[in-house]
């Protein structure tokens, strides 16, 4: 019979298949005492398992490149972390096995992130995964993760650590679908480069018995368990739809009546320029420059480093705009010569632009090399700061571009409300804004933009949220300047339609959903687009909203 279940559609496309889960989590070891003598033997089991873990997730980070690949090297350096491994030795040293130790001391180490503050908590699934696998290796059972299957399946699970979704093989894994985990997640994110259909945050969807018939549409957020054969054929021709639309559409991003609305893309690194160039991007309107200090926590990278990755991205759109970010370090992105350690809540602490500014010999660096790596070429380069509150924050940086001889337009991100609440003074500083609206969400609303439970109020839909947008491109339009979203908000088709109406003048957005949003705001005019966004923002809820948007462009 026929079941209905929904989450939240965080990655374009209709997959079809049986239902296979992830494979089961490592089993806690027995709690067995070990002779004293028999320590050292264990401590270097120990060592072998993670030195052989960590190099397993780099292999896994440079076959996959991009923003896959540095959130594995920051997973590898997990595994390596030196007071871990410290915690580790001293657990064997009293008497614990290696598999017991390292099960042991991952979990104080998991209290202490769960109880940090929003961020840090929510890399609890990626430390729990880093875990599993070494516990796995110690005990010689297989790895968990994506299952062995010689036909293609949808893959459903509690949730996906960012090794597993880096390489999932979508010629096998047509879709998948979590329980847990939100819009702006890794593993969101990941599949939104990658173009595999996924929907998180389905209650029960750990529940579903083995190889049952599932239809995922990652568009709307509904899982149907044992369709029947007609509503398979409504959905494949949907989807085929769909991909004729987006087979037709082409160009520059505007509406109906030629309102022009750039679309870029979101980029890690040089390694994420070929799908922005495939999917028809017409710059990138973030550039995720941390993904580069991730390499190596200990020490910035040099100032050559630097300038060869920035050109690479540079020069790969020669007429084209490029959008840098400052350094975003701080909070999910802690580096070792630069975070504090002991910060009780990083989400709330120094982190973005406020650390910049306690280390302006790092900022220089950054700020310098892209001077460096923009000299002779065409590209209309703008960089923006991370995290500004206020006018004095927006006077900082730019004051700091200037001083390092930078050729740009100097920029702000709004993702703390107050930047949006006084968007002009901040603009009286900075040429544009950049809405990022992962951030704006959580702050706006206290919800932590990784715990699956909190999905509702990550939603970009939010009628709060989008006021604060409006708030931002009212006054960036008053004083005749830019205001862009960055955020994954941009990839909702629908809701690219509903930003545009509110004033936004430029998305920029994963590179797979480019297409689908180039195609479906070709549909309306901007009137039409201003009425949805009228509409969305005088509902109560984000469902309402969406509803109403819908309701308005289809003329209902």
């Amino acid at each position: 019979m026929e079941q209905a279940l929904r989450g939240v559609g965080v990655s374009h496309g209709v997959a079809i298949g049986q239902v296979r889960h992830m494979g089961t989590a490592v089993l806690e070891p027995p709690a067995t005492q070990i002779p004293t003598e028999d320590a050292p033997r264990e401590q270097a089991r120990a060592q072998a398992a993670v030195d052989a873990v960590a190099a397993d997730l780099i292999a896994r980070g440079n076959l996959a490149g991009g923003e896959a690949q540095a959130v594995l090297e920051a997973q590898a350096l997990m595994a390596q972390d030196p007071e871990l491994i410290a915690d580790v030795n001293r657990r064997i040293a009293v008497g614990s096995s290696a598999e017991r130790g390292v099960y042991d001391a991952f979990a104080a180490y998991r209290a202490l992130l769960a109880a940090a503050g929003d961020y840090l908590a929510g890399r609890v699934a990626d430390l729990d995964d880093v875990r599993n696998r070494i516990v796995a290796r110690l005990l010689g059972v297989p790895m968990p993760g994506v299952p062995d299957s010689d036909e293609p399946y949808v893959l459903f699970a509690r949730d996906l650590a960012p090794a597993d979704t880096a390489l999932l093989d979508p010629t096998l894994v047509l879709g998948f679908v979590t329980e847990e985990g939100g819009p702006t997640s890794h593993s969101a994110i990941l599949a939104r480069a990658m173009g595999v259909p996924a929907v998180v945050a389905m209650p029960g969807a750990t529940d579903l018995p083995e190889g049952v018939l599932a239809a995922v549409d990652g568009s709307t957020g509904e899982v149907l368990i044992d369709p029947s054969e007609e509503k398979q054929a409504e959905l494949r021709r949907v989807a085929a739809e769909r991909k004729a639309a987006l087979s037709a559409s082409s160009g520059p991003g505007q509406t109906s009546d030629g309102h022009k609305v750039p679309l870029l893309a979101n980029i890690g690194g040089p390694a994420d320029l070929p799908a922005a160039l495939e999917n028809g991007a017409e710059g990138i309107g973030l550039f995720r420059t941390e993904f580069l200090f991730l390499d190596d926590s200990a020490k910035a990278p040099s100032e050559e480093k630097q300038v060869e990755a920035y050109r690479k991205v540079l020069e790969a759109f020669p007429e084209g705009r490029v959008v840098v970010r400052a350094l975003d370090a701080g909070a999910d992105k802690p580096l070792d010569f630069l975070t504090p350690a002991d910060e009780p809540n990083p989400a709330l602490g120094v982190r973005g632009l406020r650390t910049l500014l306690e280390n302006p010999e790092v900022m220089q660096t950054q700020l310098r090399a892209l001077a460096k790596a923009a000299e002779g070429l065409p590209v209309y380069l703008e960089v923006m700061a991370p995290m500004v509150a206020d006018r004095v924050d927006a006077k900082a940086f730019a004051d700091a571009c200037r001083e390092a001889g930078l050729k740009a337009k100097f920029g702000a991100m709004v993702e703390i409300p107050s930047a949006a609440l006084r968007a002009r003074s901040i603009l009286n500083e900075v040429e544009f804004l950049s809405l990022g609206t992962n951030d704006l969400a959580q702050y706006a609303f206290a919800a932590d933009r990784q715990v699956g439970a909190l999905a509702r109020l990550q939603d970009p839909w939010q009628p709060a949220l989008l006021d604060l947008v409006a708030l931002s491109a009212e006054a960036a339009k008053s004083v005749g300047k830019s205001c862009g979203v960055c955020g994954e908000a941009a990839s909702d088709p629908l809701l690219a339609c509903v930003l545009t109406g509110l004033g936004v003048t430029s998305l920029s957005m994963g590179a797979a959903a480019i297409p689908y949003v180039r195609s479906t705001l070709a549909k309306y005019t901007l009137a039409q687009c201003r009425r949805a966004a009228d509409a969305a923002r005088a509902a109560d809820t984000a469902d309402e909203a969406r509803a109403a948007a819908q309701q308005v462009l289809s003329g209902e």
